[in-house]
């Protein structure tokens, strides 16, 4: 699984987004079977949503970070570094379709826990 994982990355780094993608979906499919709110699956979800993200797929990626977001919240806390990671994620998916109030909203909110 690792193997994969690395080989997705490599190629998501190079910009061949439709081999990353392939292997990020076989790899989160994988994880899930640890659980949806287990860590490696989360990360699984966050490097598709950040493929998506690089293709212009607005919608897939947000709606899988919105996901990590929330499940990030719920498990480690709203200030969790992870948490704080995802939040910014998807304050960028948000920003790059234009709803800069929303993104605006959410980075605010980012900087205010990882202050606190």
């Amino acid at each position: 699984m690792e193997g994969k994982k690395r080989s997705s990355q490599v190629f998501r780094d190079r910009g061949l987004w439709k081999v990353a993608e392939k292997l990020f979906v076989q790899v989160m499919e994988t994880r899930k079977a640890l659980g949806a709110d287990h860590p490696s699956t989360l990360t699984s979800m966050a490097n598709l949503a950040s493929t998506y993200r690089n293709q212009g797929r607005w919608e897939e990626a947000e709606k899988l970070e919105v996901q990590v977001m929330e499940t990030r919240k719920a498990k480690l806390g709203a200030d969790h570094p992870h948490t704080l990671a995802a939040m910014a994620n998807l304050a960028s998916t948000l920003w790059k379709q234009g709803r800069w109030e929303e993104a605006e909203k959410l980075e605010r909110r980012n900087t205010t826990l990882a202050r606190n």
